[in-house]
């Protein structure tokens, strides 16, 4: 197998917010990872920028205690860090004033790619965007990377855009969703359009159903404020669920390219039905199991926020037009785990017996855990005494399969902003299609808000409320097993 690297032209990455939870323990380390496979050019360079007073010496360190808290031992290197580390640098700028843009503007080389990360809050976003382009750092080859949320509803998400594209054009502009950055993601789309096998079998004719999991273990962890605020369907269901969705029922699109694969996945968020209230359930968790519940972790006794909705969702058009899609996403569940399966239809007559016993094909891709996908299928049972069949999985674990010689496969992260610094924006997340995602999910919920529905109670550790399994059940179906 020969594999190909487009190669990363030298670049200069201010990131705001480097002092920052995601900085510290996602960005930089990425970083390192690229610089330490030969993937960052030597000649690039990390400007971090927050409103700490700190220079560069001290911040370096700070990042240098973050990797040794984050990368296992058995993948540092001393030399490459030491090398990594002297490529960082640290600007105090206050995004809100004046103090400190023209530090920045002095800090940067005219003759790299610039991309700037906004790792802040949307709030800052506006500011700055203004900052960049009237201190003129923003110059019209300049990527911005920008994190989730993309605004609360579909008014905040059009004044969010509008904000941008005041500043920059949308080829400028990289909304990132981790999601789309790792690997079985990715391979999504390789295992339908690069094989003969599967994209004849994808549709309605053949498909049962698709099943799409993204299940945490963990509770809110410290972010109350804004989950309590947002809650399953706007953290999760909106935005990677959604992308997940996109990407497993999209036409082809005519090439590998990014405005055509963001062209196909927004067909499918316009051709999403409204969803029914009783296709819909939502479940916060009790206490249990030596952890608080909900309402104890968000200090708010009455909340009405939940930790875990499940969907059943229709998609009319021509190849997907009464097939079900089940999502569902919780937190406090029984294991984390992350996959998404396509069951397929059973054969139409089986000439092996009334009493066999019969299961599915399902096609089992694992986004995480362990990342890699499985296909089920149906063999004889070894041995004499007739035909018996039996269930086996056919498994490709990509640690397994690409891991050879100890190559890692990179974080989510790592890619994307490699992906940036190339100047591809086929993983990231387009103006239109992030609002067309938020004109669907607001009036679904503004009907349960509208009822004052509330959501029901879920024991740490299980699968979710009773009545999600019903969701399934009572159209002849099952969920599949959580587990790591």
């Amino acid at each position: 197998m020969v594999s190909r690297v487009i190669p990363v032209e030298p670049f200069d990455l201010v990131v705001f917010g480097g002092t920052g939870d995601l900085a510290q323990r996602k960005i930089l380390p990425g970083l390192l990872r690229r610089f330490t496979d030969g993937q960052m050019p030597p000649d690039s360079r990390v400007i971090a920028v927050a409103r700490s007073d700190m220079d560069s010496a001290s911040f370096r360190a700070r990042v240098a205690r973050a990797i040794a808290e984050t990368v296992p031992d058995s993948h540092r290197d001393a030399g490459s860090e030491r090398a990594f580390l002297e490529r960082i640098d640290y600007v105090m700028v206050d995004a809100t004033g004046e103090a400190g843009w023209r530090d920045l503007a002095a800090a940067l080389r005219p003759d790299v790619v610039r991309a700037v990360y906004f790792s802040v809050a949307p709030a800052l976003f506006g500011p700055i965007a203004e900052g960049l382009h009237r201190h003129e750092i923003a110059r019209a080859d300049c990527r911005i990377v920008v994190e989730k949320p993309f605004g609360q509803d579909l008014d905040s998400a059009r004044a969010l855009n509008a904000t941008l594209a005041a500043h920059f054009d949308e080829k400028q502009i990289y909304r990132i969703d981790h999601y789309l950055g790792k690997e079985t993601v990715q391979n999504l789309m390789a295992v339908r359009f690069a094989n003969i096998l599967f994209e004849p079998l994808w549709n309605a004719q053949f498909v049962d159903h698709v099943q799409i999991t993204v299940a945490e273990t963990v509770g809110i962890e410290g972010r109350a404020g804004y989950y309590d605020a947002a809650g399953a369907m706007r953290d999760m269901v909106q935005n990677h669920l959604m992308q997940l969705l996109c990407l497993i029922a999209m036409e082809p699109p005519y090439r590998f390219d990014p405005e055509a694969v963001r062209d196909e996945k927004l067909k499918v968020i316009h051709a999403l039905d409204p969803v029914a209230p009783g296709d819909i359930v939502r479940g916060q968790y009790n206490a249990g199991n030596g952890q608080p519940g909900y309402r104890d972790e968000c200090g708010d006794p009455d909340s009405l926020t939940e930790s875990y909705i499940a969907l059943k969702l229709h998609i009319s058009n021509w190849r997907w037009k009464g097939t079900p899609f089940y999502l569902r996403t919780g937190k406090r569940l029984r294991a984390r785990a992350s996959e998404i399966a396509v069951t397929f239809k059973e054969p139409p007559h089986s000439i092996f017996g009334e009493g066999e016993r019969w299961k599915e094909n399902t096609l089992v891709i694992r986004v995480q855990p362990n990342e890699g996908i499985t296909l089920n299928v149906m063999i004889k049972e070894p041995g004499p005494g007739g035909m018996r069949l039996v269930d086996v999985p056919l498994d490709m674990t990509f640690a397994e399969a690409l891991g050879a010689g100890g190559r890692d496969i990179p974080d989510a992260y790592e890619r994307l902003i490699m992906d940036v610094i190339r100047g591809n924006q086929t993983l990231f997340m387009r103006g239109d299609e992030v609002e067309a995602a938020w004109a669907w999910t607001d009036p679904i919920i503004a009907a349960w808000q509208a009822r004052e529905d509330r959501p029901q109670p879920y024991e740490p550790g299980s699968a979710g409320p009773e009545d999600a399994l019903m969701l399934v059940h009572r159209d002849g179906r099952r969920w599949r097993e959580i587990s790591p």
